[in-house]
């Protein structure tokens, strides 16, 4: 997504955009019927009116009424009014990332609507591993955007959630992602949109989109940037990789709406690809619902990418590949003149248009009065509520990552630490802490004033922003380290170094920020904590190898209560549970990788991304995270051997003894799947004297004839345990055979590997032979 405007190449576009905002923004207060209202006697008794038909009836009676051009002023984001039907206009860019945003001229926050609950950013609340809180804030928001909608302050089709993979530390929308594990980003993707969507069968609450189809994560590097650039990935990494998440929000999330992304693939724009938009997200997945492009994606793959000669063929080509919305002005500008040049059919508008009109019909949009709805009573009072805010400070929490805590160092007592030096450019900050893609939050807490609610502070920045270029104020941050019992440094990284268009250049701490670090923990009187706000990974080495440093904690971008949830884990009110979603590589790791070679796969000379796939020295590894309590997982009871049985179309193929079979890898088309499940019974014990949160991340490694290509290991499962202290608990993972213990092949077939495969939950291993039964 572009925020608020799109290519800046493109200032015809940026200004249409600056005065629709001006058009479309309007204050609270009830919003009329966006079509049907009951009072308008031209349109109450037309077909599409009646609630009580079937949907598709309705789209076909409602587009059969539309001339070509009305049709074509349907195909934008600010779809046009169509009066003599009682149609209003409609805005379908709206955010909801991680809370309502203001990011898009959907939204409008001021009136009775001031501000909405801004939760953490995405990349903290995967840290929690926790798929129903996942949900949970799904929910919250789609609550607050509703009750925004009832108020004519927002629309009702949200561009959220990114769960496009974090392929590279130096991704500047890294913080909006799920992080770097397909699994995890799959399972985040399709909680929170069920979450957003609701459980009203085919009624939606509000339209998710999961963005940006595919193989987009490179903003701008080294004179690349994202309106140019074609990724060149194979048939294997885009299915074992950058496709899952999209798979799984779509078949296990349903979401309402893809967004295809600004970058080439394999030399197409993604926008205008058959293979992908059609072939893929609707025919192979089934999507119910629309696709749109990036905010001015067509404009992009015609201006910038010169894919077509012509604007009409741009269009055309967008349209056909199965292009249903356009975010920005091209399709609107020119489709009526790609349709009569024969360019393209009346049909394909058409086609577009069931797609986004039965989006808008399941939403309830043509049902008359928002206010006679499911969702009508929400207003107001339902946003920033106590328990919406109660819920960001819960999400915080469960996000904050401890790194190292040499000696028990933490959690701090506020007896013994009577006073804190808090020292840092990220120790005061609001904005920060929220990220992109935000909107205006209900309120803050800082890190500062989160501190001060324990004990007595002595604050100082040491530098002013996080660019830190100067040492003048660092004579004052050691002073304060010195007077006090207890320091803690809140240092990090901000949307001026890491954000949409801005790529990191490395991951050190920018600027002056580790000699400050150095020298404050040097001088400290008493124990030194580092607090670390980013969204990408950072090498800190040199604060793991410093023994002064006690303590390190990963806060991420933590939200409106971020600085009370850092504060909390700093004086052991929460114990942390929070794991890396992401790998945090040394400086070193970059050196010869170039952002755009798009392979996950290491070779003798390419080291391999993600923990999948890399061998190499890590400063701290995926799933990496501490606790004050020790848990102890054991195996309790799980099958030594799992049989696959063979559907009968394989042996048609191929007639092999059992025994060939066995060191095979079988295409998992040709294997009964439906409830192939291995079971494995863990007891979790939490032998600390604090309650605390245990994460299972279960990790699956492939049998070694399987060949070079396989991950290393892959994440299986991870399940959420909460233990009181002392107390124990087992808990069932259940891993689906042929979804999460598959390859991917080079010719991008996911094929089961007979043979011993390694299952390892925390320290314990447990071996698994699977078997063909034929």
């Amino acid at each position: 997504m572009a925020s608020t405007a799109a290519a800046p190449s493109r200032p015809s576009t940026i200004l249409l955009l600056v005065v629709l905002l001006g058009l479309l923004r309007h204050g609270g207060g009830a919003r009329e019927p966006f079509a049907c209202d009951p009072k308008d006697a031209a349109s109450s008794g037309l077909p599409f009116c009646r609630t009580a038909a079937p949907i598709p009836e309705r789209v076909k009676d409602f587009i059969g009424r539309l001339t070509l051009q009305e049709k074509i002023r349907l195909l934008v984001n600010n779809a046009a009014g169509v009066p003599r039907l009682g149609i209003q206009g409609y805005e379908w860019w709206s955010e909801a990332l991680h809370g309502v945003s203001n990011v898009g001229p959907g939204t409008k926050f001021g009136g009775d609507f001031p501000g909405a609950t801004s939760f953490p950013q995405v990349i903290t609340t995967a840290a929690s591993f926790n798929a129903s809180l996942w949900e949970a804030i799904g929910r919250v928001v789609s609550d607050e955007a509703r009750a925004m909608y009832n108020g004519g302050a927002a629309g009702l089709t949200y561009w959220s959630p990114n769960v496009n993979i974090f392929r590279d530390p130096r991704w500047g929308r890294g913080q909006e992602t799920p992080g770097e594990d397909p699994l995890v980003a799959g399972t985040y993707g399709s909680s929170y949109v069920r979450g957003l969507q609701g459980n009203d069968g085919d009624r939606l609450k509000v339209a998710a989109c999961c963005k940006h189809f595919t193989a987009y994560d490179l903003d701008n590097w080294n004179g690349t940037d994202r309106f140019h650039f074609n990724a060149k990935v194979t048939r294997q990494d885009r299915v074992d990789t950058f496709d899952v998440p999209f798979r799984m929000c779509v078949k296990e999330g349903k979401v309402a709406s893809v967004m295809c992304s600004y970058n080439q693939v394999n030399g197409v724009p993604t926008c205008a690809d058959p293979n992908l938009l059609k072939g893929t997200i609707r025919d192979q997945w089934r999507l119910n619902g629309y696709i749109v492009s990036d905010c001015d994606s067509v404009g992009v793959f015609f201006d910038n990418q010169h894919y077509t000669s012509t604007a009409e063929e741009a269009a055309a080509d967008a349209i056909k590949a199965g292009l249903d919305l356009d975010c920005g002005p091209f399709l609107a500008v020119h489709t009526e003149d790609a349709v009569k040049k024969g360019l393209l059919t009346e049909t394909d508008v058409n086609n577009a248009l069931i797609n986004t009109v039965t989006v808008q019909m399941r939403l309830g949009m043509f049902d008359g009065a928002p206010s006679s709805q499911s969702y009508g009573n929400l207003g107001p009072k339902d946003v920033c509520s106590p328990p919406h805010q109660q819920l960001a400070l819960d999400a915080a929490r469960q996000g904050i990552v401890l790194l190292e805590n040499r000696h028990s160092t933490l959690p701090l007592s506020a007896n013994h630490h009577r006073t804190v030096a808090v020292i840092g450019p990220n120790s005061d900050v609001n904005l920060t802490m929220i990220g992109n893609y935000a909107g205006v939050a209900c309120g803050y807490v800082t890190p500062l004033e989160g501190i001060a609610r324990y004990t007595a502070v002595i604050h100082q920045k040491g530098c002013d922003g996080v660019a830190c270029t100067t040492q003048d104020s660092f004579g004052d941050a050691i002073a304060a380290a010195r007077s006090a019992d207890a320091t803690v440094l809140v240092v990090g990284l901000d949307q001026s170094i890491e954000a949409e268009t801005i790529d990191r250049d490395g991951l050190l701490l920018p600027g002056r920020q580790q000699d400050l670090v150095s020298r404050v923990a040097a001088a400290s009187r008493g124990p030194t904590v580092l607090v670390l706000m980013s969204g990408g990974p950072i090498d800190v080495s040199f604060a793991k190898d410093d023994p002064r440093i006690s303590a390190i904690l990963w806060a991420g971008y933590p939200g409106q209560a971020g600085g009370a949830a850092i504060a909390d884990v700093l004086f052991g009110t929460t114990n942390p549970g929070g794991r890396l979603p992401m790998t945090w590589y040394p400086q070193s790791y970059l050196s010869n990788l170039p952002m755009t070679t798009m392979a996950m796969r290491s070779t003798p000379s390419y080291p391999g991304r993600t923990y999948r796939f890399y061998a190499g020295p890590v400063v701290y590894p995926f799933g990496h995270g501490l606790s004050y309590s020790n848990f102890i997982n054991k195996i309790i009871k799980a099958p030594t051997t799992v049989k696959v049985p063979l559907s009968g179309h394989h042996h048609h193929h191929q007639s092999q003894s059992a025994a060939s079979l066995s060191s095979k890898a079988i295409r998992v088309t040709h294997a009964k799947c439906q409830n192939l499940s291995l079971v494995i019974h863990v007891d979790v014990a939490n032998k600390g004297d604090r309650d605390g949160s245990q994460t299972l991340l279960v990790f699956a490694t492939p049998p070694a004839s399987s060949g070079r290509w396989v991950p290393r290991k892959q994440l299986v499962a991870f399940e959420k345990v909460h233990l009181a202290a002392g107390t124990r608990r087992r808990v069932q993972v259940h891993i689906h055979v042929c979804k999460y213990l598959s390859v991917v092949d080079k010719s991008g077939a996911r094929r089961i590997s007979m043979g011993e495969h390694d299952i390892h939950i925390g320290d314990t291993k447990l071996t698994v032979l699977l078997q063909p039964e034929t």
